[in-house]
């Protein structure tokens, strides 16, 4: 009589006995702790002890190796399938959508429309109540800067005014490297104080102006009306201006009207017959532009006249950078146009 071990069983399960005179049968007594990997029949491939002969019709026995591989291979497609479900409920997950949030002549209006608009990655627009002329009593960007930090790419559309109103100082604006800043349809930010860069605008990001307008802020060191900051590494901020004027703005460094600093890319646009002014600011070098080692600054149908340095270049004053003008008239101007400029500005004499 040949005893076939299977490789494994549970507790209590049958061993198969091979009888030669009366063919095979089983037992089914406790096993002890010898015969304990001698069990549990299960629908698998059977494992036999070597040299065993096996019964025609002997009922599969598989081995605690495919039984716990068994039971890996079913966890592990369990927590595929969890991960798959898993996925697909963030694929699923709504995503952000542009809104338009009309915006109630108020100062606390305007303040919780631009943080509602940069709750989200959205491009979102606001538009300003029309004719309004929002009062800021308060800075709200920190305590240099009168709207919200904008952090995500919001357009405001008027016609409006947003100005200071407060003893304080602090700028209308500023755009950090994330955000991007639209006015259009004559928005005009004006009385912007800043201590620092950026009269009206401190741009970190992108700015864009079209139809509008920067009248009368200052600032006490670079770019009385915008100033690109200067950024030394990442990304570089861009302000794009088309029929907008800079206006009556003060810096007491450099660019009373635009500074425009390192790595920044600067770009005015007026219409023949209707160009964009650059007109009446003041600042120690570059009454109207200062671009100083920035990567790009282009004028066209741009006229930068009757502006004012301490220093020298009460036009553009440029230090490095590339620098294109076409049809912009840079004219009566005072100490003179663009002197000082290295290398020179391109069609500017006196």
């Amino acid at each position: 009589m040949n005893v076939v071990t299977p490789d494994l069983g549970d507790v209590t399960c049958s061993t198969t006995i091979v009888d030669a005179d009366h063919g095979p049968r089983f037992s089914h007594e406790r096993p002890d702790a010898q015969t304990f990997l001698a069990r549990c029949p299960v629908r698998s491939t059977p494992r036999f002890t070597a040299g065993a002969s096996v019964p025609r019709g002997h009922r599969r026995f598989a081995s605690r190796n495919e039984l716990v591989m068994q039971r890996i291979r079913t966890t592990l497609h369990a927590m595929i399938g969890a991960t798959v479900v898993a996925a697909g409920l963030v694929a699923l997950s709504p995503v952000a959508h542009a809104v338009t949030i009309p915006v109630a002549c108020s100062e606390s209006a305007l303040v919780a429309a631009v943080n509602q608009a940069n709750g989200t990655a959205a491009s979102d627009t606001l538009v300003l109540a029309g004719g309004c002329t929002y009062q800021l009593t308060s800075a709200h960007g920190g305590p240099t800067t009168g709207l919200p930090v904008i952090t995500t790419p919001i357009q405001l559309i008027g016609p409006a005014v947003i100005t200071r109103s407060s003893a304080l100082p602090f700028r209308i604006a500023e755009v950090s490297s994330t955000g991007s800043l639209t006015l259009t349809t004559s928005v005009v930010f004006t009385n912007g104080s800043a201590i620092g860069d950026g009269g009206g605008i401190l741009n970190r990001g992108a700015v864009t102006l079209t139809g509008s307008s920067l009248v009368g802020n200052v600032a006490t060191l670079n770019g009385g009306g915008l100033a690109n900051a200067d950024t030394a590494s990442g990304a570089a901020p861009a302000a794009t201006l088309t029929r907008s004027n800079v206006t009556g703005n003060t810096a007491l460094l450099r660019g009373g009207g635009i500074y425009n600093g390192l790595r920044g890319t600067l770009s005015t646009t007026g219409v023949s017959g209707s160009p964009l002014f650059i007109l009446d600011n003041t600042g120690s070098e570059g009454g109207g532009v200062a671009a100083v080692n920035s990567t790009a600054t282009t004028m066209t149908q741009t006229a930068v006249t009757a502006n004012a340095a301490v220093r020298t270049a009460g036009g553009v004053h440029r230090l490095g950078g590339t620098m294109t003008t076409t049809n912009s008239p840079i004219t009566a101007n005072t100490p003179n146009n663009c002197v000082g400029s290295v290398p020179a500005v391109p069609g500017c004499t006196g």
